[in-house]
């Protein structure tokens, strides 16, 4: 799914899909590039700006692992957790969405739901192929 094919829908389509307004997705686009580049040094990204963004708002909206939304947008998974990760980043450094990483604590706050992150992580093992002796 590529921005140049999701930018013909109509507001209410876009918000079905991604789960936010189109207007809201052009203010995330002015923060995102609104942020200079670290280096124009190594190769360049593989998504666009707008990608980018969409591919960050279908990981949030459909609760998939990196790896089937690496491989909807043709690209390997650790460059998708590495651009999530950079797009939240600049997102709640900005102040102007609500994107909290941390629980806020204190007085007055009553917290009424319990959120659980069910994401695939990867253990390491012990291998059995020692006898315990």
């Amino acid at each position: 799914m590529k921005y140049s094919n999701v930018k013909s829908l109509s507001n209410s389509q876009f918000k079905r899909l991604v789960g936010i307004q189109l207007s809201t997705f052009q203010e995330m686009l002015t923060v995102l590039t609104a942020v200079p580049k670290n280096s124009t040094r190594g190769r360049p990204p593989a998504l666009s700006i707008e990608d980018q963004l969409l591919m960050t708002l279908s990981y949030w909206r459909e609760y998939r692992t990196l790896f089937h939304v690496a491989m909807t947008y043709g690209i390997h998974e650790s460059s998708a957790c590495r651009i999530i990760q950079s797009i939240e980043n600049v997102l709640i450094k900005s102040e102007l969405f609500h994107l909290p990483k941390k629980l806020p604590r204190g007085e007055g706050i009553d917290w009424e739901v319990v959120v659980v992150d069910a994401t695939e992580m990867t253990i390491e093992r012990p291998k059995k192929t020692k006898k315990v002796l």
